[in-house]
């Protein structure tokens, strides 16, 4: 029965290397499957700490300007925060 198998799957160094890649593939935790789905993960959260950055550069500008600016400041309380002063009315316009 044995004599029935070709040559080369009876080769040590054959079956060695398919046990190998076979590991490799499915059954090992650093996998293919899982180290592909990692590196799709890392991609995603690099594009994500990109984004983030230039949020915070843009912030920081904002920030500055504000600490600066003194009108500009009193419109953006004004605007984001609807703060008045005593004797104003603030009316707020929703638009649909």
């Amino acid at each position: 029965m044995f004599r029935k198998v070709p040559p080369l799957f009876r080769n040590f160094y054959f079956l060695t290397a398919v046990f190998f890649l076979v590991w490799m593939t499915f059954i090992d935790s650093n996998d293919l499957i899982t180290r592909v789905k990692m590196g799709s993960k890392l991609r995603s959260l690099e594009r994500e700490k990109e984004y983030y950055q230039e949020k915070i550069v843009e912030v920081e500008k904002d920030r500055q300007e504000l600490m600066t600016n003194k009108e500009l400041l009193e419109k953006f309380a004004r605007e984001k925060y609807l703060m008045k002063k005593e004797s104003e009315d603030v009316f707020v316009i929703v638009e649909n």
